[in-house]
């Protein structure tokens, strides 16, 4: 699957944790496993807000999801 997400904001994050050097494959790893969480916190998120009887996802949704980790 061809992902959208762009790998240069992950560089950044990569060197403030103290890499000197990236490579572009462990950069699309990356991104795969972080929008890999994120699809998993989302799905769960819609799950919280349906059992509060909401159809909107809130802050908190995400928040009491991310708790839960």
């Amino acid at each position: 699957m061809v992902r959208t997400f762009p790998l240069t904001p992950l560089e950044r994050i990569a060197k403030k944790a103290g890499a000197k050097r990236v490579s572009v494959d462990s950069l699309k790893e990356i991104r795969e496993a972080i929008l890999e969480f994120a699809d998993k916190v989302a799905m769960d998120a819609v799950s919280a807000s349906r059992h509060a009887r909401r159809v909107t996802v809130k802050k908190e949704d995400i928040k009491l999801v991310c708790r839960h980790r």
